[in-house]
């Protein structure tokens, strides 16, 4: 369908009150090449009573609390990037649609077109910094006609992960619903995190001119449980949805795209890392980067024609080594640089977005009604995006952008059996 989008100028807006200036560092996990990325999503929402407004106010507050985010990204330094707190602020752009959400349903999962978060050359003389790589957050709130919204975020990786950009997007909202303050105190504490010997210096890796195409998958709760408890059964152990899910992805591709019995295949996902640097950072309120990217690599032969159980047993594995590696990593003792990802059409990267807290996200009239992450710019790599499907369905959303054209139909069939069965 065919409608008009009315934007205002994009403005800056700083905290509310005077903060902390002078610059701080970030962690030797901010500054790793895989994490030098900037991230869209947006949150679609039923109801709201001007919200722009709201949530522009409550921004304001966040961001005394939050200051490094008014800030700008420098590296005075090649390799050793800083937060300079400027108290500049983040860009905010107000818009509205001629159309109501339900108008839009239909492609809603896929992108929302021209009514999130990217930022037009039309919306103001502005647009050329609204580029630049030393912005941390970017926040548009686009309303419609028929009183629904959609708040579109852009946020600098290198200073939030998921868990501390969803922390930050609670607090705004929590302010916006009267609470005086974050009811999660932020913490800076990036010196805290140690810094290996041994630490990547690589650039942020470029598109390589591979398209890989965008598909949507719904797997329920019942399709889930029924894999757990066929593990349970077979091996008398309990996994996780994350676990059953990402084998059965794994699986599917691996024999969709058929690159041969003896070709590697690479499963990479990130494993939060907070619980394993305790005494170190505190129990709450870190935002920074904590993660560790944990990679399993296997032979397509055995991937291909194992059972899902043995599958999982391989996932389930690779999270018991975690500890042990990223402790490896830490002190230096690690041969190979985990953050060094193979770009590769053989390699598949994971993002599990569903307990990231996201959907969590409150401004006054409820939780958003989809989560829908733009991955526009990331088209280097083949990848896939958890998410929580729309309510009332239980189980998990797979946003799919893992396999060129010509292997899309058999990629397809193989989720549909999956899905079927």
């Amino acid at each position: 369908m065919r409608f008009s989008v009315n934007k205002l100028a994009p403005e800056l807006v700083g905290a509310a009150e005077p903060t902390p200036s002078g610059r701080l560092p970030l962690s030797s996990v901010d500054r790793t090449a895989v994490v030098r990325l900037i991230i869209d999503l947006i949150l679609v929402f039923e109801q709201g009573v001007q919200p722009a407004k709201a949530i522009r106010s409550a921004l304001s507050r966040a961001l005394v609390h939050y200051y490094p985010v008014a800030g700008r990204i420098v590296e005075p330094i090649p390799g050793e990037a800083e937060v300079d707190c400027t108290g500049d602020g983040v860009w905010f752009v107000e818009a509205s649609v001629d159309c109501s959400l339900e108008d839009l349903m239909g492609c809603v999962e896929h992108s929302l077109p021209n009514a999130h978060c990217k930022w037009s050359e039309k919306s103001a003389q502005h647009s050329s910094l609204l580029w630049l790589p030393c912005v941390v957050l970017l926040v548009q709130v686009t309303e419609f006609r028929c009183g629904g919204f959609a708040v579109g975020i852009r946020f600098n990786h290198t200073v939030f992960d998921g868990l501390g950009a969803a922390q930050f997007l609670k607090a705004v909202a929590e302010l916006a619903r009267g609470h005086a303050c974050p009811l999660v105190k932020p913490v800076w504490c990036r010196e805290a995190i140690p810094s290996p010997p041994k630490l990547s210096r690589r650039h942020a890796p470029s598109p390589a001119g591979i398209h890989f195409e965008t598909s949507v998958f719904d797997i329920s709760s019942d399709q889930i449980n029924a894999l757990k408890n066929q593990f349970c059964r077979e091996t008398g152990q309990k996994c996780s949805t994350f676990d059953v899910v990402t084998a059965m992805l794994w699986q599917c591709r691996t024999r969709a795209i058929s690159l041969g019995p003896h070709a590697d295949m690479h499963l990479g996902f990130a494993a939060n890392a907070r619980h394993l640097l305790r005494g170190l950072l505190p129990q709450e309120g870190f935002y920074g980067n904590c993660v560790y990217p944990m990679g399993i690599k296997a032979n397509a032969r055995i991937i291909a024609g194992s059972s899902p159980v043995e599958v999982i047993e391989l996932i389930r594995a690779a999270k018991t080594r975690m500890p042990a590696m990223f402790l490896d990593w830490m002190m230096g003792y690690a041969d190979d640089d985990p953050y060094e990802v193979p770009l590769e059409y053989g390699t598949l990267v994971v993002s599990d977005w569903c307990r990231v807290g996201f959907s969590e996200v409150d401004y006054g009239w409820g939780e958003p009604i989809h989560v829908v992450p733009l991955n526009d710019d990331h088209n280097f790599i083949p990848s896939c995006i958890y998410l929580q499907p729309s309510k009332p369905k239980q189980g998990v959303r797979l946003m799919t952008r893992c396999v060129q054209k010509e292997h899309l139909p058999a990629f397809t069939e193989e989720m549909k059996q999956f899905v079927q069965n």
